[in-house]
């Protein structure tokens, strides 16, 4: 039988506690009053969320080291032959470290691969006199730029006199600088860009001058500054590979926009003296600081150098500049063909590695 209910088990409190209920004439149902519940402040709110999540992050914050599980990565083996060896032998438990020669590899990846933050940044390679391995030069940067890095790396023809640097790589397209400008307004997208630029195996863009001398010429200030503007949307370092006259408009653009400066010098005793003197045109016209920040780049693959003291030509430009490296002689670069950056010479990969070492601490 059924215990008969009492009236307190369908007591839920007292009748205070129904004092502030009120009818909705419209719906017929009971609310609370709205002195029951406190306003919110919109935009404090959204302050919170912002102090939360803060500003959009740049895709160079998408790691590897950040985003992959400790299990994931490659384990703390050490690399040298030695080091391994005994590593394996002791099943992990002795672990050497890595060898000299692999610290100094990835000290100059570490420098190379550094975040260049969320601008792009423009770095022209000069020199007053032709010959010297100016085209040469900028491809080994933005080769050994792109093989360690993690963004973008582009380098562009601005030789008003027929640059060859697009020769330098495997042609992908017969696509130039004027291209670029003709078509600025319908470029939206990296993808449509990349139709434009030959790709090397180092995953360096290049982008050709016109092939023509005369529409070569006719490239100017404002169409660098065109083909400037949509490189940096997409790309995080902009190498310029210039053309000997300093006083040509298109070099006045670059300049205004370098954030590091490449010379470039032969070994021989005219080659020398002209780019000692490129940054003193530089330091007279009002770009002294950027001229001592720059990093000169002695090829020492031209003629005469073998009759030249070396020594004291790098010791000059060391007091005008930030650093000096030399590029040795290589026979695969002398040929002035394409240039496939692993059949290099390791000399030759060295001195590159350490010239894009160089020119990323001026810009990191």
């Amino acid at each position: 039988m059924s215990k008969k209910p009492d009236e307190d088990d369908y007591s839920v409190g007292s009748d205070t506690e129904f004092e502030d209920l009120e009818l909705d004439p419209q719906t017929g149902q009971f609310s609370m009053g709205q002195d029951e519940f406190e306003s919110v402040d919109l935009d404090s709110q959204a302050s919170v969320e912002s102090d939360i999540f803060g500003d959009p992050e740049p895709a160079a914050m998408l790691t590897a080291d950040r985003l992959l599980e400790e299990k994931a990565r490659e384990k703390n083996r050490p690399e040298g032959f030695w080091q391994k060896l005994i590593y394996l032998l002791s099943f992990g438990l002795i672990n050497l470290g890595d060898s000299k020669k692999v610290r100094q590899r990835k000290e100059l990846d570490a420098r190379i691969g550094a975040s260049f933050g969320n601008q792009a940044k423009y770095v022209p390679v000069l020199t007053r006199k032709g010959g010297v391995g100016k085209t040469t030069v900028t491809t080994l940067i933005g080769m050994a730029m792109a093989l360690v890095r993690e963004d973008r790396v582009v380098a562009i023809d601005a030789n008003p006199d027929r640059g060859t640097l697009a020769e330098r790589v495997k042609r992908g397209t017969s696509k130039t600088v004027r291209d670029v400008v003709s078509k600025a307004s319908s470029i939206t997208s990296f993808t449509a860009f990349s139709e434009l630029v030959s790709r090397d195996q180092t995953r360096l863009d290049v982008l050709a001058s016109d092939t023509d001398p005369m529409v070569s010429q006719a490239f100017d200030d404002g169409d660098y500054n065109v083909v400037a503007d949509i490189t940096g949307r997409y790309y995080s370092l902009v190498l310029t590979d210039c053309g000997t006259g300093i006083v040509h408009s298109v070099m006045q653009a670059v300049l205004q926009r370098a954030d590091g400066l490449v010379i470039v010098s032969g070994g021989s005793v005219d080659e020398a003296r002209l780019a000692s003197e490129t940054l003193t045109w530089l330091e007279a016209n009002g770009l002294g600081d950027i001229a001592k920040q720059s990093v000169v780049a002695l090829n020492t693959a031209t003629f005469g150098t073998e009759l030249v003291k070396l020594d004291e030509i790098e010791a000059h430009f060391r007091t005008r500049a930030r650093a000096v490296v030399r590029i040795p002689y290589d026979p695969k670069l002398a040929a002035g063909a394409e240039i496939v950056f692993e059949k290099l010479h390791p000399a030759t990969r060295k001195a590159a590695r350490e010239l894009a070492a160089l020119v990323a601490d001026g810009l990191a």
